[in-house]
């Protein structure tokens, strides 16, 4: 199998995507022998590498061939895929995160799935979360087909509000902005408790500013939405809960790939009442000492419609012939209820299947709530809207924004700072984006 492009075109790629950091490398490695059915994911922990372990099991029974799996820790995957598509190594499947999806399909490096799908009587697309399926398109193409799918929540501490003698918030009304202020400000003591912990990047303030009536992307212009009053109005309310309120733990280490993990890390003490975040981290949360559960994001100007971000399984462009024939249908096993039902179970994520849905189960207690907002039955979702350079969207927006969650300048200073780079970045996308239509 060769699942290579042409070397020069896609490093230049994928150095463009801020992905890889190295050279060309030399030649193909032996691999596994033809006919298996080789895929590759991230995963970043035992209980990861056991749900993986069982897709892998699954997909031998299924379809009754080898499966050869490639396990990444999630930080270096990216530049590990990019590192295996310039090599001729990566597998005939690949899992995506959505955000990179629109920069894999804007360089070539994946193929556009609708073709396969349409020969494909038995394939039933309806099946998947329409939210999954428009993070999985790009320019009117779909490139993946969804693993997982879910909207951002607010988990909380049940055992530390009723020891402040507080009630549990609605499971089913989202608090406004305001009453979700006032209670992590009434939840935040002197002495080591806290009212909210989030991280301070761009991927956890875009729930906000789509709740505010925001984004980060013009659809019709090259130039960004970031410095608009709606996503302004947003920044500001969450930088003021770490400047101004003070409901937030202190920050010790402003590096974007750790904030969420320190986010994590703060709400699993103890200490912390509410904490934003998605279903992926349920399995992560069972392992608390108190009790907890989830509920909507709190609903800001335009509503409770926070980021909803999805995974999927994707076919390198170089891919071809038998190999191509033998990837569709690893695909469609990857992402067939029977796998999903296996990572539901393990409680690793919502899976983007409606057929499948039913396998995350509790606990906690409210979490069908996450089928719910996505069926648009109660509050709802944004699907994570990204662009083609999003990598280097979060690393510059990585170095600037912090500083305003530290006190150091203002909102509106940091946002008029970054703002000339930032439109340049988003002419650039829209450059990908009318090249690749």
């Amino acid at each position: 199998m060769s699942s290579s492009l042409p070397r020069r075109a896609l490093l230049k790629g994928a150095v463009l995507g801020g992905l890889a950091t190295t050279g060309a490398l030399s030649g193909c490695s032996s691999g596994p022998p033809p006919g298996t059915a080789t895929w590759s994911m991230w995963s970043s922990s035992p209980e990861e590498n056991r749900v993986w372990a069982d897709f892998g099991a699954y997909v031998e029974r299924r379809m009754r061939v080898r499966s050869a799996s490639t396990l990444t820790p999630s930080d270096g995957y990216p530049t590990k895929l990019d590192l295996q598509l310039v090599s001729g190594t990566a597998g005939m499947v690949t899992a995506l995160n959505g955000w990179l999806i629109p920069t894999y399909a804007s360089r070539g490096a994946h193929r556009p799935l609708d073709d396969l799908i349409a020969a494909d009587p038995d394939f039933d697309l309806d099946d998947f979360y329409p939210a999954i399926r428009s993070i999985s398109s790009f320019a009117g193409h779909t490139y993946a087909i969804g693993f997982d799918v879910a909207p951002t929540v607010l988990y909380y501490n049940k055992t530390l509000l009723e020891r402040n003698g507080v009630d549990p918030p609605s499971p089913t009304e989202p608090m406004s902005w305001d009453t979700f202020r006032d209670l992590a400000t009434e939840l935040s003591k002197p002495k080591d408790q806290y009212g909210f912990t989030c991280a301070p990047t761009i991927d956890d303030l875009v729930s906000w500013i789509y709740c505010a009536g925001g984004d980060v992307l013009d659809g019709d212009r090259d130039t960004s939405l970031l410095d608009a009053p709606e996503s302004l109005r947003a920044i500001h309310y969450v930088v003021d809960l770490f400047v101004k309120d003070r409901v937030t733990p202190p920050i010790d280490n402003l590096v974007a790939q750790n904030a969420s993990g320190a986010s994590l890390a703060n709400f699993l003490q103890g200490n912390v009442a509410f904490m934003q975040n998605g279903p992926w981290q349920v399995l992560n949360v069972r392992k608390a000492s108190f009790e907890w559960d989830i509920v909507p994001f709190p609903a800001g100007p335009a509503g409770s419609i926070p980021r909803v971000s999805g995974s999927g399984f994707a076919i390198p462009s170089g891919v071809k012939d038998d190999d191509l024939d033998l990837a569709w249908r690893l695909l469609k096993t990857l992402t067939s209820t029977g796998a999903l039902d296996i990572y539901a179970r393990a409680g690793r994520n919502n899976p983007a299947r409606l057929s499948a849905a039913s396998a995350f189960e509790p606990p906690p207690a409210n979490l069908g709530i996450v089928q719910r907002i996505l069926k648009g039955e109660v509050a709802g979702g944004h699907p994570f809207n990204v662009t083609t350079n999003w990598n280097r969207v979060r690393l510059l927006l990585g170095q600037d924004l912090p500083r305003a969650f530290l006190g150091q300048v203002s909102v509106r200073d940091a946002i008029d700072g970054v703002m000339p780079r930032l439109n340049a970045l988003m002419r650039q996308h829209r450059d990908a984006v009318r090249q690749a239509t």
